[in-house]
């Protein structure tokens, strides 16, 4: 039997939809359990630690997807108008239980301002984000949403040792820079890249930088769109 007609790129795509769709459905289970028996989770490292590399692995296959659709030239942002604070207010909703359980506090500081933007595409692009705050914080992690030289900013601030200066950057990344010896953020950091970069006006497009300092002295994820 031949199998050279096999479209391999997308079987592998529907295989990760599949198992995002799956991990889905296991992290609705994982809030219910821990709503259920609050007293008792909380408190658990090994449940806060199964919780956490669940939603990270989620993550990661969104992201799969969205670079597979990329790829493909099929992935674009829908603009729609949405006000900042609301946003990050139900951005954070969905991180609050594991963010209580690992005792990080996390606060919102955004001005009453509205971004035209894809909401699933910077949805999917601040889970990552938020994920590796939560990753290198100490205790603290904070959303922010500005204005500033006619960009809409959103940024990830935690009160962790901060980026190394091999990681500092500013501007769109391509994938052939990425240097993936250096751990599992390359990866993400395109993908968010890519959204950013997704988001135009005119001649200017979105980009991510990063950069150390903030209100928390660590860490600051910074996506700017036009």
């Amino acid at each position: 039997m031949k199998h050279r007609n096999i479209d391999f790129s997308m079987v592998l795509a529907l295989a990760v939809h599949d198992m995002k769709n799956s991990l889905g459905m296991l992290l609705n289970s994982l809030d219910e359990l821990r709503a259920e028996h609050e007293d008792k989770l909380n408190d658990s490292s090994r449940f806060n630690t199964l919780q956490y590399e669940a939603e990270r692995i989620h993550n990661d296959l969104v992201q799969l997807l969205g670079i597979y659709r990329l790829g493909e030239n099929n992935l674009s942002a829908h603009m729609e108008e949405h006000f900042a604070p609301d946003f990050l207010a139900e951005h954070l909703a969905r991180h609050t239980p594991l963010l209580e359980g690992l005792g990080i506090e996390c606060s919102i500081e955004a001005e009453d301002i509205n971004g035209f933007f894809d909401a699933d595409l910077l949805t999917g692009a601040l889970n990552n984000t938020i994920n590796n705050a939560i990753r290198y914080t100490k205790s603290r992690i904070r959303l922010t949403a500005r204005e500033h030289e006619g960009y809409f900013v959103i940024g990830v601030e935690d009160d962790g040792e901060g980026y190394p200066e091999n990681m500092q950057h500013t501007g769109p990344l391509s994938f052939k820079s990425l240097d993936f010896n250096t751990g599992s953020t390359s990866l993400g950091l395109f993908f968010v890249s890519a959204v950013a970069d997704l988001h135009s006006e005119g001649e200017r497009s979105g980009y991510i930088k990063l950069h150390n300092g903030g209100q928390l002295g660590g860490g600051v994820f910074e996506i700017w769109l036009p």
